[in-house]
């Protein structure tokens, strides 16, 4: 059994789920007429295996890394409680089975985006953290696919309105991954991670792109309003989720304290899911 649970961590479940979230919206907003309940089953399942896969790979190569910091060093490959061999081929498999699942049970466009995030995740991302910190950004392209993916699942095309929402969780990553950056930029520093407040110790740099990227976002998360995919309701709760974020983004940048990146990532988790609701709850048929 503790294996198993080992198995299951190494597929990072939390990312998975947010992942799963991201799709289902993007399919639901892609979508045109009733809902086709069997696609979308397909779509999120090879979507998950996917994603896990991608996760149990992303540990697998970093598993040195995590060792050397407190917040991953009980992960089950820093631990010693999976070898590194089971876990490759673990995610292999299931990045090869959720690859091939989405090629036929879904189609070959999505199936082809699903190989580029992974890809942009394992072979670009990943192996830059310890070489710039620039991979945040370059990661961050990777990590706003997943509503890009459930749109053209539903669609089997690439869209404005896809891209709109590509676009929302593309900046709502900065502040996010900054905050997280600078609650544990020693850990970072101890393992050789260049993430910004390891190169930039001051804060200062970290605070400027905070502001930058949570203000981008004001504009942006108001695009599937010009595009016509919601009403009222999403323009006004958009705006005061957004107004919020980056509230608690200039609060980030000019204390520099622990606390109140912890507030922003608070906020940054709050932020998504209300954002998401707000989508369903308000889209134009």
């Amino acid at each position: 059994m503790s294996t198993l649970s080992d198995y299951l961590a190494l597929t990072k479940p939390g990312v998975v789920w947010l992942i799963i979230l991201s799709t289902a919206v993007g399919f639901y907003m892609g979508m045109s007429g009733s809902l086709p309940l069997v696609l979308l089953m397909h779509t999120l399942a090879a979507t998950a295996l996917l994603a896990g896969g991608t996760g149990a790979l992303n540990q697998w190569m970093e598993r040195d890394l995590d060792a050397c910091m407190r917040r991953t060093e009980k992960r089950p490959l820093p631990a010693g409680r999976l070898k590194p061999f089971p876990a490759l081929l673990f995610g292999t498999v299931l990045v090869l089975a959720g690859l091939l699942y989405l090629a036929l049970a879904v189609n070959a466009l999505t199936a082809l985006l699903g190989l580029l995030t992974t890809a942009g995740y394992l072979f670009i991302y990943t192996p830059l953290k310890t070489r710039t910190p620039l991979s945040t950004f370059l990661g961050s392209f990777p990590g706003a696919m997943p509503p890009l993916i459930g749109w053209v699942a539903a669609q089997n095309e690439l869209e404005l309105g896809g891209w709109a929402l590509f676009l929302v969780l593309f900046f709502w990553q900065f502040p996010h991954f900054y905050a997280i950056a600078w609650m544990y930029r020693e850990d970072y520093a101890k393992a050789g991670v260049l993430m910004l407040p390891v190169v930039k110790p001051d804060g200062v740099a970290v605070g400027h792109r905070i502001i930058l990227y949570a203000a981008l976002l004001l504009p942006v998360s108001l695009t599937p309003v010009l595009l016509g995919m919601t009403g009222a309701i999403y323009l006004v709760g958009a705006g005061i989720c957004s107004f919020g974020y980056f509230v608690f983004g200039l609060f980030a940048a000019r204390r520099k304290t622990t606390y109140h990146a912890r507030r922003l990532l608070q906020a940054s988790v709050v932020y998504l899911p209300l954002i998401y609701f707000l989508l369903v709850f308000d889209k134009v048929p």
